[in-house]
């Protein structure tokens, strides 16, 4: 081989060993990533009395709870999770494997929101806890609540079939 086949040799095989490590960088990255699967509504009473629709996925059992919205890529502004314990107690949360910055609400047994955690850092190791009682917890988009200006003393309404 001459000088010059070896150099276009070596630049070939870098090439494509490059090619092959994002194609495996990108395998790897879509197979952990989930689709958002909408359930339920509630809404939000806001201030005036009007109502604020939320499209909300369930999570409802340890498993789902556990997995909350890890690896969600992205949601619709008016969609989020809604988390359902058996029973009010203080509620911690973390973002672990999270990309999304969110809003998460605290809601007692009453349906009022006690605590809202605003614009949560994505991935983030730090505890976000209730420390007043909490049975649901919804997670929206970061900023959502400022957005639609929900504020800690509000009421949402759970449907029954997400409330059992």
């Amino acid at each position: 081989m001459t000088r010059s086949n070896i150099h276009s040799w070596l630049v070939l095989s870098s090439v494509v060993i490059l090619l092959l490590g994002c194609q495996t960088e990108t395998e790897s990255s879509t197979s952990t990533a989930r689709e958002l699967i909408i359930e339920d509504t509630l809404e939000f009473i806001l201030k005036d009395g009007q109502t604020l629709p939320l499209e909300v996925a369930l999570a409802d059992d340890n498993d789902e709870r556990a997995a909350g919205l890890m690896y969600i890529r992205s949601m619709g502004e008016n969609q989020g999770m809604l988390f359902v314990f058996e029973d009010e107690q203080p509620r911690s949360f973390w973002m672990a494997n999270t990309p999304l910055a969110l809003d998460m609400l605290f809601v007692n047994e009453s349906y009022e929101i006690v605590t809202i955690h605003r614009n949560t850092q994505p991935f983030s190791q730090r505890n976000f806890t209730s420390e007043i009682p909490a049975k649901y917890v919804i997670e929206v988009n970061g900023g959502y609540t400022i957005r639609h200006d929900i504020q800690e003393g509000m009421s949402v309404r759970i449907q029954a079939s997400a409330s059992e």
